[in-house]
């Protein structure tokens, strides 16, 4: 896969590319990533990239021409169609559905904004989708495609060691293809057995996979339901499941489910 990033900062996409699993990733040939400045496709002798808003207001917005021909040569670098994404406060949320979407592709534009944003027509005109990691806003771009170029790159086939790290995360469907809630992740522990913060729960050392499985299943429903209730509706959650939400909840002392 590529990932195209558009900055004004492109260095930044090198100190992205070089750690963790993005490094692995490209070190392994699975991510090709480059960073692109507008800057670089600007005219005149400031190569100037924004200019003040029509209508007044504080703040610059970015010109139409640089990020145009910047994209034009993005595009022209690579035969394959290429998606274009603007990271925007404005755009769909991302989350792990889009995630999995975006790593299919064979190739990624990531357009970062500054300023007061980017002109609406090149907007308009050359941007396939806006993405937004959240509801607050940044001062550019760079920062939420590092978020999503992560994302979509621990997903490709290879680059994390285990594949099966990946279909255990949170937010990813279940692993036995089923069709219930997206949970979050069950609580994890290592060595020593014994500590002074605590001691390891004794179904994780016991060996039996089928009743370590359904510990996992069960502190995944209950750290959901305590964390993110909106992701888990008791009237739709299947027997088996609500049953393990259930005991879980009765175990640690809370109140019962709502629901039918």
């Amino acid at each position: 896969m590529r990932i195209d990033i558009v900055s004004l900062f492109p260095d930044f996409v090198a100190q992205v590319a070089g750690y963790g699993v993005v490094g692995r990733a490209g070190e392994r040939g699975l991510l090709a990533l480059q960073g692109w400045n507008p800057r670089d496709h600007a005219e005149g002798n400031y190569r100037r990239v924004d200019d003040r808003p029509f209508g007044g207001g504080p703040g610059m917005v970015m010109l139409v021409d640089p990020l145009r021909t910047t994209l034009a040569a993005v595009r022209a670098a690579d035969p394959r169609p290429a998606h274009v994404v603007y990271m925007s406060p404005q755009g769909r949320p991302f989350d792990q559905a889009k995630a999995r979407e975006l790593a299919a592709l064979p190739r990624l534009v990531l357009l970062c904004g500054r300023y007061e944003g980017v002109d609406e027509r090149l907007l308009a005109a050359e941007v396939d989708e806006e993405i937004s990691i959240g509801d607050y806003v940044l001062s550019g771009g760079e920062l939420a495609a590092a978020v999503v170029v992560d994302a979509v790159a621990r997903l490709l086939p290879g680059a994390l060691n285990d594949a099966e790290s990946a279909a255990q995360d949170s937010f990813e469907p279940s692993a036995d293809g089923g069709d219930g809630p997206l949970l979050l992740d069950c609580p994890h522990y290592t060595r020593p057995v014994e500590h002074a913060l605590g001691t390891v729960p004794p179904v994780l050392l016991s060996g039996n996979h089928a009743l370590i499985a359904r510990w996992r299943r069960q502190q995944s429903l209950l750290r959901t339901w305590q964390r993110r209730p909106d992701l888990v509706d008791p009237a739709t959650l299947a027997k088996a499941d609500r049953r393990l939400l259930e005991e879980a909840l009765a175990e640690a002392g809370l109140p019962p489910l709502g629901g039918s």
